[in-house]
């Protein structure tokens, strides 16, 4: 794990990534905060911290053959902005229905 980086709640994040629709541009290495991916050894890119993944968006935005999908507004990244706009308000994470669910402050 890269010192300073953050991990989320363990197995929750909405992150999927389509090998065979990869075409190995790197754009999701290129604007992922979290440096989720890494380029395979197969000139494709690939998940190497899952957990990592705060759901903001940028990689399916980013992504020119739609081979990557994330939910984006319901993770640890959307509590981090709702928090910053309500100042004095924690930011906490939660997901419905999903194991683990909890509180990542």
């Amino acid at each position: 794990m890269t010192k300073g980086r953050l991990l989320y709640l363990k197995g929750v994040a909405t992150l999927r990534l389509e090998q065979d629709l990869c075409i190995g541009c790197g754009m999701c290495l290129a604007v992922c905060p979290q440096e989720v991916f890494a380029m395979g050894e197969h000139g494709k890119a690939r998940i190497v911290e899952h957990d990592a993944c705060m759901e903001c968006g940028a990689c399916k935005m980013n992504c020119p053959v739609g081979a990557v999908w994330v939910q984006s507004g319901v993770g640890c990244a959307q509590a981090v902005f709702n928090a910053m706009l309500d100042r004095g308000r924690e930011a906490c994470c939660q997901v419905e229905g999903k194991p683990g669910s909890g509180s990542c402050c």
